[in-house]
């Protein structure tokens, strides 16, 4: 090996940024299982709600206990009294809201300490925060499973934005695909963790416990060796590394794709910064609150014909007929789970070929038509139509994850791209709050003015269009960044101190499918092609 492909390390930690740097003969292909081995265990985070009813009897095991003041702050220290469900969602809430707070927060650090040592500590405070959950369940407290909640928060903001900015460096010729890979694994991970969730807490209850603690402690225990083992598979390209024969586009007038870096300091203080934090704040507001009331809607919209009986309101469905309804329902939101998955993979990779702009707008015009039109299709007894709409939609729910990632490297630059993209992820905590307070208010309103069960949601999804609707606006007004917010020369090279400063391939990053990189792949993609089978299996009692 000469010495242009030598890689200088000097000194520091196992997990410091410094002695992750690739060395020639790496294959890039080796990052993306592991950013999906991080991801897939804190995606678990949207299936904790498979604990919820198990939870709401603890006590009683058969039988819910009913508190005798059933209000919040009397749950948080009751002990012999179950909990309700209303009560153990605010976990759910937590978890997004910490999310956004700690990429934020973090997301500076992050980038200095690079993905190694940030992964490590997702993993402890993810892992953690589940076994202090646990213990909250074990003992019977609130309060200690929403301490829980919160660290796990800190593990889940470090372990989403972790690889955001290594792929992106990785994968300049793809950035939209990479960042695909590995936000499709936050989508999947309660593909997975759901079912085995299930499985798990069937295994271990017994008659005096309803076993949900020792379940959050085995996944708890087999999350953490699959974090630990892909935070240390991170690579770093070295500084101004490219693919062999890839050039950076030329700069063309009027093209939003950089070519300087913004610092972090300065990014927030851009009109671009606050426009993407709105579009991504819309779009979620928009939507979440509708997939948060996805079986619900579909049961009392067409409640009677899911069984066979169109005459049937939902009010008057039998014991019997509600319960094939609600396994109908269960199915529906596996089926949008799987086109989160797919849209966050399929939306960004086709970012790569139409822009991220142009891809945006397909997410705000297609996805305001498609909530405008959904009332009609409910009325009209298009069940198949409202299904694929409702596909649609989650499938560019999930693209917009994928996708702004790229957007922000695009406009800012891809040296503080993941910092950057935390500090924006605080959209997604406010669109956690507002998207399912508004949208339930709606239909909450609609119930008490004496609105019909199937017509009480046609406000609220008028209102998610108009939401898409601005959303379109605000990427329309989307221009490149001013260049007198690029970081110079000099101060960039003071920042990557460390690596090669030449541009070149230098015989990293080559390679394609080899036993090695297999192997990791099998990893990650067996279990996530069991959850798929699982869910498409419960998704078929749709068609039946």
């Amino acid at each position: 090996m000469d010495s242009a492909t030598q890689i200088t390390v000097a000194g520091g930690g196992f997990l410091d940024r410094e002695r992750i740097v690739a060395r020639a003969g790496f294959n890039r292909w080796l990052v993306p299982p592991a950013a999906l081995a991080i991801h897939l265990c804190i995606g678990m985070a949207y299936g904790f709600s498979v604990f919820w009813l198990p939870l709401s009897r603890a006590v009683g095991i058969g039988k819910p206990v009913a508190c005798a003041a059933p209000g919040f702050w009397t749950a948080l220290t009751a002990t012999a009294c179950d909990w309700r469900v209303v009560n153990l969602g605010w976990t759910y809430s937590l978890f997004f809201v910490v999310l956004g707070s700690a990429a934020a927060i973090w997301g500076g650090w992050l980038e200095r300490a690079g993905p190694r040592r940030a992964g490590v500590v997702a993993a402890f405070a993810w892992c953690g925060g589940m076994a202090t959950f646990a213990l909250g369940v074990y003992v019977h407290q609130l309060w200690l499973m929403l301490a829980g909640a919160a660290l796990g928060g800190v593990g889940l903001g470090l372990g989403y934005i972790s690889p955001v900015s290594t792929l992106i460096k990785w994968f300049p010729d793809r950035r939209g695909m990479a960042t695909g890979m590995a936000i499709m694994g936050f989508g999947g991970g309660a593909v997975i963790g759901g079912p085995l969730a299930n499985l798990l807490v069937a295994h271990f209850a017994t008659p005096t416990d309803v076993g949900v603690w020792p379940a959050v402690l085995v996944l708890a225990a087999v999350y953490f060796v699959f974090m630990i083992g892909g935070a240390l598979s991170y690579r770093v390209p070295p500084t101004h590394w490219r693919p062999d024969g890839w050039m950076p586009p030329a700069p063309r007038a009027g093209s939003l794709v950089a070519q300087g870096h913004v610092h972090l300091r300065d990014a927030h203080r851009t009109p671009q910064f606050w426009l993407l934090w709105l579009m991504l704040c819309l779009n979620v507001s928009a939507t979440i609150g509708v997939i948060g009331v996805a079986s619900p809607m579909l049961q009392e919209i067409f409640s009677g014909s899911l069984v066979g009986h169109p005459e049937v309101t939902f009010t008057a469905l039998d014991p019997g007929q509600k319960a094939a309804v609600a396994a109908i329902g269960a199915g529906f939101v596996g089926l949008l789970s799987l086109f989160n998955i797919g849209g966050r993979f399929a939306w960004a990779s086709l970012s790569d070929r139409i822009g991220r702009r142009a891809t945006f707008f397909c997410f705000f015009l297609i996805g305001a038509v498609l909530y405008a039109a959904m009332p009609w299709a409910a009325h009209s007894g298009g069940r198949a139509l409202f299904l694929a709409f409702f596909c649609v939609i989650a499938s560019m729910y999930g693209g917009g994850f994928a996708t702004i990632p790229a957007y922000l490297a695009d406009l800012f630059g891809t040296q503080f791209v993941g910092a950057i993209h935390g500090r924006l992820l605080t959209a997604w905590s406010t669109a956690g709050v507002v998207g399912p307070l508004l949208f339930n208010s709606v239909r909450d309103a609609q119930i008490g003015a004496g609105v019909a069960r199937d017509h009480v949601y046609d406000h609220a999804l008028y209102v998610a269009a108009a939401f898409l609707v601005v959303g379109a606006i605000a990427n329309l007004l989307v221009r490149p960044v001013a260049r007198a917010w690029f970081m110079s020369a000099a101060d960039l090279a003071s920042f990557n101190h460390a690596g090669l400063s030449t541009p070149g391939s230098f015989g990293i990053g080559r390679g394609g499918l080899t036993v090695a990189s297999i192997l990791p792949w099998a990893a990650v993609g067996l279990p996530l092609a069991w959850g798929v089978w699982v869910t498409l299996q419960k998704a078929v009692i749709l068609f039946g």
